[in-house]
């Protein structure tokens, strides 16, 4: 991936659910303007979430997510239905595409409470309003719940009549806030920042992977300097600027061996923990770290990432943290994996989970997992906050964050 070409985890995910035959695929295609999605009167077509990253005017970089029917039936057809549910903690923005024709159905209005219970803004697309069934039972819907259709948009995928609309009204609704920031807050502008990136079996070939990239184009924005190494020449990067850093930035799977070069008045911290900060929350990470002290034998532990990338031999996930989380604890746990959109709804069997930085997920995802893991009562980290804690270090990578230093203090490390 190039620098110029957003990253999935960065667009703003629209998705558009619904029945089955309501034409949520035929809306999708109508609106995106291309058949992204097969369409067929055979109820139940989508039987998977299918998504699609791709310029949208007037919205810009969106993926679009069309969802199976939330109303399939049987056992393959419930499990077609968890996965749609499961689309909803990924998007920012929800579509629910209503047969028009039939008017709202039990199955449409439990989605929408279960869109609204979310906190996720919402449109409401009344397909097939070329027939004459639709607009009369949209009439009645404007009499008997002004706020909702207030809310609703008249389409029709067949003849593409207020389908531009919804493109606006959808602009209009996708939520607008001040520009996060991934590392650029941290340091004065123009100042010099060290980042050091770990070239072994595990790295892609030919390019930086995501979080490095976005730090270093963040920091570009904010016109600071960036100088990348790898640990084996972070003495003599560091030699070479006339002054200390303003901060070092380092993968986390080197955090031991670069804590020792940096100087201990030089802040220093990693790629993990400012993804975590970026898309998620960092403070309960911080607490959910401290849980690590207490695992033992037999002890379940879920290590999760975001992305699906081909495990190497040296991988952080499936090697490197295990090996450490064995020597920390002296235990013999019982490890789990998962990758991609693959994170469980039941974390109870778990003592602890371990999460990558999230850097491929939406910040609403990213936010979801860490929800249904503290309101599961499971303690839940990232991959940095937990290596640095392993290694003794997590007071000093914590620095530049002054709330996740009181969320330290408050548990006693």
């Amino acid at each position: 991936m190039g620098l110029n070409e957003t990253p999935s985890g960065e667009r703003t995910h629209i998705g558009f659910f619904g029945v089955r035959n309501a034409g949520k695929s035929s809306v999708v295609n109508a609106v995106t303007g291309q058949e992204l999605s097969v369409v067929s009167e055979v109820r139940g077509t989508t039987t998977d979430p299918v998504r699609k990253a791709m310029e949208l005017l007037p919205l810009g970089s969106v993926v679009i997510v069309d969802t199976p029917g939330v109303d399939d039936e049987g056992a393959l057809g419930a499990r077609r239905v968890e996965r749609a549910r499961r689309a909803l903690a990924t998007c920012d923005v929800a579509v629910l595409v209503v047969d028009g024709a039939r008017g709202l159905s039990e199955a449409d209005r439990a989605l929408l409470s279960a869109i609204e219970g979310r906190g996720v803004p919402y449109v409401v697309a009344w397909n097939k309003c070329d027939l004459p069934a639709a607009r009369a039972a949209l009439a009645a819907l404007a009499e008997k719940g002004p706020a909702l259709a207030a809310r609703t948009v008249a389409v029709s995928a067949r003849t593409g009549e207020g389908v531009r609309e919804l493109k606006e009204r959808l602009a209009r609704v996708v939520p607008v806030g001040t520009p996060r920031r991934v590392v650029a807050d941290l340091v004065p502008a123009g100042s010099a920042v060290v980042l050091v990136c770990p070239i072994d079996a595990s790295a892609p070939r030919g390019r930086l992977i995501l979080p490095q990239q976005l730090v270093i184009r963040d920091l570009l924005d904010a016109g600071c300097v960036s100088v990348t190494c790898r640990e084996t020449e972070l003495s003599r990067a560091l030699d070479a600027l006339v002054g200390p850093p303003a901060l070092v930035v380092t993968d986390s799977q080197v955090f031991g061996p670069v804590s020792r070069i940096v100087p201990a008045d030089v802040p220093l911290t990693s790629f993990s923990i400012l993804m975590l900060r970026y898309k998620g929350d960092l403070v309960s990470a911080v607490a959910g770290a401290a849980a690590l002290d207490r695992l033992r034998d037999g002890d379940r532990v879920l290590v999760s990432e975001g992305c699906t990338h081909h495990r190497q031999c040296e991988d952080i996930g499936t090697v490197k943290l295990p090996a450490w989380l064995s020597a920390h604890t002296k235990a013999k746990l019982e490890l789990a994996f998962t990758s991609g959109a693959d994170f469980p709804e039941d974390l109870t069997p778990f003592s602890a989970v371990v999460h990558c930085g999230g850097c491929t997920l939406t910040a609403r995802e990213m936010r979801a997992r860490q929800a249904r893991a503290e309101a599961q009562g499971v303690p839940m980290t990232n991959y940095g906050v937990a290596i640095a804690h392993m290694h003794g270090i997590l007071r000093r990578s914590l620095a530049p964050f002054p709330e996740a230093i009181a969320a330290l203090d408050a548990t006693g490390d």
